[in-house]
């Protein structure tokens, strides 16, 4: 039997919540799985992800396959570089010092990236400002020239 990690979707019609399952690869998406791992919420902002760890690495480690959706989850999440440094040999704390790590790292990128947004943002605004003034100048220094061409 091959067990796939994917969604499984619960929620309303256009506001999906999913479930992250184990299942057998031939049961269909919203049908039978083996055990729930996980919720993804795509709704929220930023979306929410709560995975049970131990629980994705143990289905990881017998052998499930995630699919593409999840696998870019368990990596937001810093699950597949814990599993990688895990089969790298090193010990509970050398692991736990690089998911530190990481994870200072990566919230150092977000913080930078929330900020080159709220300027793109300025910059836009500013942009639209001058484009506003611009056309009021233009009518008058055309009406200028309506004027003395009239004459």
């Amino acid at each position: 039997m091959a067990v796939k990690i994917r969604l499984r979707r619960m929620g309303k019609k256009r506001q999906p919540i999913y479930k992250v399952v184990a299942a057998d690869e031939r049961s269909p998406r919203d049908g039978k799985f083996i055990e729930a791992i996980g919720v993804y919420n795509p709704i929220t902002n930023p979306a929410t992800i709560d995975i049970k760890e131990d629980r994705a690495l143990y289905w990881l480690g017998v052998g499930a396959q995630p699919t593409t959706t999840v696998k870019s989850l368990l990596s937001k999440q810093g699950i597949l570089y814990k599993r990688e440094l895990l089969k790298s040999g090193l010990s509970e704390e050398e692991v736990a010092a690089k998911l530190d790590e990481w994870l200072k790292n990566k919230e150092a990128k977000m913080i930078s990236k929330s900020a080159k947004k709220a300027e793109e943002v300025k910059a836009k605004k500013e942009e639209k400002k001058i484009e506003e003034e611009v056309p009021e100048t233009e009518g008058t220094v055309s009406e200028n020239t309506q004027e003395e061409s009239a004459e």
